[in-house]
């Protein structure tokens, strides 16, 4: 099966084309992260921005870098610098902020690696950074100063991660995070997949990505081919913070997901600015459900250096709970979640 995506909106430029030792090389997929715009300028040039923000976008990106994927920014509004998704995506100087209680690395996942790109932290789960690399910076990134360099799993093809895992008849569920999994290439996933495959004691292979929604050309032959096969139970989490993320190209790309009989969910980060009303996420709710997706986490900000303008505090969000839970049935209430370094679990803020 192979995924249409529709052609983009002439307000962006037409995607250079390949040369001779460009780079440019590979899948659809991959030609479309290595489009990716990154210049701060042309950011806000493109979108009609106005001047006054390209000085801050430039200071901002050098904190973290800016990339957004063409299919991404076509669903953004010309003009509109409240634009939720470009909210999302646009360097400010705000990222500057010196804010108490924001920290480097807010979640403590430093202190939970066992080296080797494996995070331990919850009883019968663990977690490999299998690569740095995304498809989109979001601002509000928690692993923005994560030392990718030295902790990423697929050095070493994975050896020293999955021995710690065999050793380990505890560990039921294995993890694959980032970066964004899906960066890697299908050869590569496959291969990891049927490594965990064989370790007995392994049940369940849960997949967190956002490249579905930012980039729905990842979803193709090959990605839908190894994620419907294997003997471990598959779940798929996607990263869904508005509807308007969820245009026809993403929906198309979800259901061929759900297709392979992965378990569907979403994890929903709560933004000042993006997100931060009832209306807003009961009609994110809705419109996950009718993707066959669980609106399963609302997550409360992880306190990361940088990102203290999107956050929104818990008194204000259990209102936003109290109205979800008035309109919707329990089945597409998310829960509110925040995550506390040195926790054996995610805390529930509202039981």
């Amino acid at each position: 099966m192979t995924i249409a995506i529709a052609p983009k909106p002439r307000i962006l430029p037409d995607k250079p084309e390949p040369k001779e030792n460009s780079g440019l090389l590979g899948t659809l997929w991959q030609r479309e992260m290595q489009s990716a715009i990154t210049d701060p300028e042309q950011l806000v040039r493109m979108l009609d921005l106005g001047g006054e923000w390209i000085n801050g976008a430039k200071k901002a990106a050098n904190l973290f870098p800016l990339r957004v994927p063409l299919s991404y920014l076509s669903r953004i509004k010309l003009g509109d610098p409240a634009d939720p998704l470009l909210r999302q995506v646009l360097p400010i100087t705000e990222e500057f902020d010196e804010v108490p209680g924001f920290i480097g690395d807010a979640v403590g996942d430093l202190a939970s690696t066992k080296g080797n790109g494996l995070l331990h932290k919850y009883n019968g789960r663990v977690l490999l950074i299998t690569t740095g690399a995304c498809a989109i910076n979001c601002r509000f990134c928690f692993r923005r100063e994560f030392p990718y360099e030295s902790q990423t799993a697929a050095r070493h093809h994975w050896g020293p991660s999955l021995e710690l895992i065999r050793n380990d008849t505890d560990i039921k569920e294995v993890i694959l995070s980032g970066g964004d999994p899906l960066s890697l290439s299908d050869r590569k996933l496959s291969e990891l997949s049927q490594l965990l495959d064989d370790i007995p004691h392994l049940q369940r292979l849960r997949i967190h990505s956002r490249q579905p929604i930012v980039l729905p050309e990842r979803v193709d032959d090959q990605l839908l081919a190894w994620l419907s096969k294997g003997r471990l139970q598959r779940i798929f989490v996607t990263h869904v913070n508005h509807p308007t993320e969820l245009d026809e190209n993403v929906s198309t790309a979800i259901k061929a997901l759900s297709g392979t009989g992965a378990v569907m969910l979403n994890q929903t980060v709560l933004l000042k600015g993006v997100n931060d009303s009832a209306e807003t996420l009961i009609s994110l709710s809705e419109s996950l459900f009718k993707l066959n997706i669980i609106p399963y986490y609302l997550h409360l900000l992880d306190r990361v250096k940088g990102t203290a303008h999107f956050e929104v505090n818990e008194k204000e969000a259990a209102k936003f709970m109290l109205k979800m839970a008035k309109e919707l049935p329990g089945y597409m209430v998310p829960k509110l979640v925040k995550e506390e370094m040195g926790k054996s679990n995610k805390t529930n803020v509202l039981w």
